[in-house]
C-alpha cells in the first residue's frame, strides 16, 4: 500500500507540496497535470493507496473519488482554498480548507508547519498573485528587496508553467519540475543552481512580450477582456497575463478568453484587486466552471456562449 501526492501543477500546488515534504519526508507517488486538470482524485487506483495528501484542487470537483476512498478506508489529508461544496467531517479525512480571497494553499500549509518552510510558502503565495500576502509572510525572513523579487518572479515562472490544454503546452511536467525543487530547502539556491529558473524565465518573457501586443476585445471603465489565439504560446501566458493586468489596473476586473485548439475558449478570469470576489461564482455558472473568490476559470466555454460569458462578466462586477 502506497502514499500518494496529489497535487495541482501550478505554483500554489508545487509550493505546498514542497514544504510538506522538506518538513515531513515521504516515498509517495505523484498525480499532477497542467493547472487546469483539477480531477486528479480520480487517477488515484482503488485498492492502491494506504494514505493520500491532496493539495490546491477543488473538493466539491473531486467529491466522487474522495468518497470512494475515504470508503475504502483510506487516511486523507486536504489542503485547499477553492469552492469545497459541501463539507463532510469524516474520522479518516484531516481538512485544512479556507476560502479567503487572498489566502492560498502554500499559506495553508505554511500554517500547519509553524512556518518552518516559509520562504517556499512566499514563492507560491507570490505565484497565484497574492503579493500583499506574500510580502506580509516575507517580513520575518528578513529578505533584502532583491531577493525578495526574485521569490517573486521564482513564483510567477512556476505558476505560468502550469498552464496549457494539455501537458505538451508546457515547458516541465508539473512532476518533473516539483522533483527538481525537491532538493532545495532555499529557493533562492535553486534559482542560483539550477537551470529550470532561466529556462522558465525565457520562456515566460518571450510568451507575455506576444501576449502584452494584444489589444482588449471589449473595454469599459470597470472591465477588460483579451481574446488569444489557439497557439501554445498563448495558452502558457494566459493566466500569468491575466494577473499581470491585475496587478496593473486594481481597479478593474479582466477575462483571458484563449481559443482552444478545436471548438470554444479556455478562459481566466481575475476579480478586481480592490474587490477580490466575485470570480467563483461567475465562473460556476458555467458548466466547467471553478476556482475561488479572486481568480477562476472556464476550462471549455463554447464559442455560441460568448455574448452570454461577456454579459455575464460585466454583470459579476
Amino acid at each position: 500500500m502506497n502514499h500518494y501526492d496529489v497535487f495541482n501543477g501550478d505554483a500554489d500546488g508545487l509550493c505546498a507540496l514542497q514544504q510538506l515534504r522538506l518538513s515531513e519526508p515521504i516515498d509517495s507517488i505523484l498525480v499532477t497535470g497542467p493547472k487546469r486538470e483539477i480531477n486528479l482524485l480520480d487517477r488515484v487506483p482503488s485498492g492502491a493507496a494506504k494514505s493520500v495528501t491532496v493539495l490546491d484542487i477543488s473538493m466539491d470537483k473531486n467529491r466522487a473519488a474522495l468518497d470512494r476512498l475515504l470508503a475504502e478506508g483510506v487516511s486523507i489529508r486536504y489542503f485547499d482554498h477553492h469552492f469545497p461544496g459541501e463539507i463532510r467531517s469524516h474520522p479518516a479525512l484531516d481538512l485544512h480548507v479556507e476560502t479567503l480571497p487572498d489566502k492560498g494553499t502554500s499559506l495553508l500549509v505554511d500554517e500547519y508547519l509553524d512556518g518552518e518552510q516559509r520562504a517556499w510558502a512566499v514563492v507560491g503565495t507570490f505565484g497565484d498573485n497574492f503579493d500583499a500576502s506574500a510580502r506580509r509572510a516575507a517580513a520575518p525572513l528578513e529578505l533584502s528587496e532583491s531577493n525578495l523579487g526574485l521569490l517573486r518572479d521564482l513564483g510567477i515562472y512556476l505558476n505560468y508553467n502550469g498552464y496549457g490544454e494539455t501537458v505538451e503546452d508546457l515547458h516541465f511536467f508539473p512532476a518533473d519540475l516539483f522533483r527538481r525543487l525537491q532538493p532545495y530547502a532555499d529557493p533562492l539556491a535553486f534559482i542560483a543552481e539550477d537551470a529550470t529558473f532561466v529556462a522558465l524565465r525565457d520562456g515566460y518573457e518571450n510568451d507575455m512580450a506576444r501576449a502584452r501586443a494584444i489589444l482588449p476585445e471589449f473595454q469599459d471603465g470597470g472591465h477588460r477582456l483579451f481574446v488569444l489565439p489557439a497557439e501554445p504560446w498563448a495558452r502558457r501566458a494566459s493566466g500569468v497575463f491575466a494577473n499581470e493586468l491585475a496587478q496593473q489596473a486594481p481597479e478593474q476586473a479582466h477575462a483571458i478568453l484563449t481559443r482552444l485548439s478545436g471548438e470554444g475558449y479556455l478562459v481566466s478570469v481575475r476579480a478586481p484587486l480592490t474587490r477580490p470576489d466575485g470570480a467563483d461564482v461567475l465562473c460556476r455558472s458555467f458548466s466547467t466552471g471553478g476556482g475561488r473568490k479572486a481568480a477562476a476559470g472556464i476550462n471549455a466555454l463554447p464559442g455560441e456562449d460568448f455574448g452570454r460569458f461577456l454579459d455575464a462578466f460585466r454583470e459579476a462586477f
